[in-house]
């Protein structure tokens, strides 16, 4: 009886080692960001698009992910287009976007 206990014995150590671990990374991987790319999402850009066509408009700044700052804009449609920061048409998309926040 005492060799059947003792054979157990490493068994059960591993199965609560193997939880005890599975539990740790759940909890590391619930409160971590997960960064689902570390490249610039525009690749090609528009000079401009129609403000009635527009949704919602997404600055990021420069960051490690991308060195230049990136305008993303979500169509009705609900197609993404990348647009080109420092086209004069953008930023009169960008500015009414801001003002049509500011006044909700």
């Amino acid at each position: 009886m005492a060799r059947a206990a003792t054979a157990a014995a490493p068994r059960l150590l591993r199965a609560a080692m193997l939880l005890l671990l599975l539990v740790a990374s759940g909890r590391r991987a619930a409160g971590a960001p997960v960064v689902n790319e570390l490249r610039c999402h525009c690749l090609q850009t528009l000079q401009g698009i129609h403000f009635k066509n527009i949704q919602s408009v997404k600055v990021t700044p420069p960051g490690p992910h991308c060195g230049q700052t990136e305008v993303i804009a979500t169509l009705k449609t609900g197609q993404e287009v990348c647009l080109n920061p420092a086209a004069p048409m953008v930023k009169k998309i960008i500015n009414k976007m801001l003002n049509k926040g500011s006044t909700n």
